[in-house]
């Protein structure tokens, strides 16, 4: 897939208000400082489309991103992210919850992971949650360049294993480096076919 456009839409904390029509949605959600608006910007080929910052915690918004006028690009809050207090990790986390779950739209949710770290509490019973809410996620390992290829490969097979520990079929796992921009094709052909798939089952039914 070729981005041959991006565009901010709308940033919000109500789900209500997001962006009304029936286009697929691919969210992208991670601990905070797991690398999550660099990944987008290099996705998207748009150095500045979501803002990164040296300050974890930065996203606190539902943020819209409209991809060739085709299907949307949503970057959520990270979670789990100390500073904030009881109070805000409770407010951040209706926010995700409240658009995971009532967005008919969200087509693909993407989980990222720091490859770097051992598998986290937290990501772990995150995407347990998701699957006994029966959402839609893939797996992608950001900051692949911090590591050699060895310890890459062992990071995230540590990781399948843990994973397998409760659950019968792992979710699909992409690999990116926003610095040496890896990933991409593999992420946004990913997408593609799924939108491919999603065109052929509107045509049927019409």
């Amino acid at each position: 897939m070729e981005i041959k456009s991006a565009e901010f839409v709308i940033s919000n904390t109500d789900v209500a208000k997001c962006p009304a029509g029936n286009l697929p949605e691919y969210a992208f959600i991670g601990r905070s400082n797991v690398g999550k608006s660099s990944l987008i910007n290099m996705l998207t080929g748009r150095k500045g489309l979501a803002m990164t910052s040296q300050m974890p915690g930065k996203t606190t918004l539902i943020n819209h991103f409209i991809i060739n006028e085709s299907w949307f690009l949503v970057d959520l809050p990270g979670y789990g992210f100390a500073q904030r207090g009881k109070t805000g990790r409770d407010q951040i986390r209706a926010i995700i919850e409240s658009y995971i779950l009532q967005r008919p739209q969200l087509t693909n949710l993407f989980v990222l992971i720091d490859s770097r770290l051992e598998p986290q509490k937290i990501d772990l019973e995150f995407m347990e949650w998701l699957g006994n809410n029966e959402v839609p996620f893939s797996i992608i390992f950001t900051k692949t360049d911090k590591l050699g290829t060895n310890s890459l490969k062992d990071k995230i097979n540590t990781y399948k294993e843990k994973l397998m520990e409760t659950w019968e079929d792992l979710p699909p796992v992409f690999t990116s480096s926003a610095t040496k921009v890896e990933g991409k094709e593999e992420i946004l052909n990913y997408i593609e076919s799924i939108n491919q798939e999603l065109e052929k089952s509107d045509t049927s039914e019409e």
